[in-house]
């Protein structure tokens, strides 16, 4: 059983740098958005229930229908594959923002307001460093999910490792399958061990004295 992948589908190296620009621009797009929106449900509880409503409706729409949809303004190209992604990121990104926000100690809060704090300074140096753990905990979640559904978009020819699935069942070459499902799942894990070392080097009062004496 031959290894090697089908030369017009790509070198394993090209097909892992478009799957990786694919998926972590949707993640990183979707975490853009994320965001504000999340601020602004904090700032305005009540638009909470209808952002989340609006997040919950799109990530319902299958994802082949949107990539669909897309072609016809942005072509078969990367774009079509990242917008849906990060849209669908939106449904767990954005209650982590604003869990992350309202889980800031009023205390806090307070005490950045006595030093004389504006308002854009205590949310850029008190609130979202505080919220980063739950923001990035929905943003793992976001971006091993967006690996996988990266895949789907082989069936408008841009899935990357998705290809290889396609092709295995055109050429029933089962190894093709294999490497394609071995390759995502290494990503992933890849990934989110970076992402858990982000977490890590930037809130380092989460490792405690505690933790530093064993």
């Amino acid at each position: 059983m031959s290894l090697r992948i089908p030369g017009y589908l790509g070198t394993f190296w090209e097909l892992l740098g478009d799957h990786l620009v694919m998926a972590l621009g949707a993640s990183l797009l979707g975490l853009v958005i994320a965001l504000p929106l999340g601020l602004a449900c904090v700032r305005w509880p009540r638009v909470y229930a209808p952002v989340l409503t609006v997040c919950s409706v799109l990530y319902s729409i299958p994802s082949l229908a949107f990539f669909v949809l897309l072609i016809a303004f942005t072509g078969i190209s990367r774009t079509t594959v990242i917008l849906p992604l990060a849209v669908y990121a939106l449904a767990g990104l954005v209650p982590n923002v604003v869990d992350g926000l309202r889980a800031v100690p009023d205390s806090v809060r307070q005490s950045a307001v006595a030093m004389g704090f504006s308002t854009p300074r205590r949310l850029l140096t008190v609130d979202l460093p505080l919220a980063i753990p739950a923001v990035i905990a929905g943003l793992r979640v976001a971006t091993v999910a967006n690996i996988s559904m990266v895949s789907v978009g082989a069936l408008i020819g841009m899935g990357a490792f998705g290809a290889l699935f396609t092709a295995s069942v055109q050429l029933d070459r089962l190894d093709l399958a294999i490497i394609g499902i071995v390759a995502t799942v290494v990503m992933a894990l890849v990934v989110d061990a970076v992402l858990v070392l982000v977490q890590r080097l930037t809130t380092p009062w989460m490792r405690g004295p505690s933790r530093a004496r064993r």
